[in-house]
């Protein structure tokens, strides 16, 4: 079993179920040393530590108790964390809106995955190079949006990354949008704040 299939069950199946399954397991060993390598070895750095269990915000968790996996945006900072049961588990640099109105504040739920999205105000087809919207699309369910308008997406500028640019959507390296397609599923409430 590698780290992405122990990751995705993490995700799928959530770290209570998985730590059940191993707890059964006749090689438990293997099955702690999985976790402990996936939870605090990581990922480039942006797996945190699984004894980590305040999150870095100053107005406190944002959903504390919640089981299973959640996106949380923190607008201020340019950061979206993925969290699994109050515990962040990575974080990525993201593009936020140029003001504090653009991007969306409140509960959505990822509604739309999109690979290589066209993007139509322009007619640049997916794929293109010059595409603002990157390689991915995770649309969210914004109130009279359909999930088209406001989203997680990629972009053709990495060093805008980390700063207030976006006309409101949360932008993200085209690497990371496309770790977070693959992991996250339709579904996944995501917190902006």
């Amino acid at each position: 079993m590698n780290m992405e299939q122990v990751f995705s069950m993490c995700f799928c199946r959530g770290y209570k179920k998985v730590m059940r399954m191993f707890k059964h397991s006749r090689r438990k060993w293997i099955g702690a040393l999985i976790i402990v390598f996936f939870f605090v070895l990581g990922d480039s750095g942006r797996l945190y530590a699984a004894t980590q269990h305040k999150l870095p915000f100053d107005h406190g968790i944002p959903e504390e108790g919640k089981e299973g996996v959640y996106l949380y945006v923190d607008r201020d900072r340019n950061r979206l964390y993925v969290i699994l049961n109050d515990t962040i588990v990575y974080h990525f640099a993201v593009a936020t809106g140029k003001n504090s109105r653009l991007t969306p504040q409140g509960y959505f739920h990822i509604v739309t995955k999109v690979k290589n999205p066209w993007y139509l105000p322009t007619n640049i087809r997916g794929g293109d190079p010059s595409n603002p919207l990157g390689t991915r699309w995770m649309g969210l369910d914004v109130e009279g949006t359909n999930g088209y308008k406001y989203g997680i997406h990629g972009t053709r500028d990495p060093d805008s990354i980390g700063k207030h640019v976006s006309q409101g959507c949360v932008r993200m390296k085209n690497e990371d949008v496309e770790w977070l397609y693959r992991h996250i599923p339709l579904g996944t409430e995501v917190i902006i704040q």
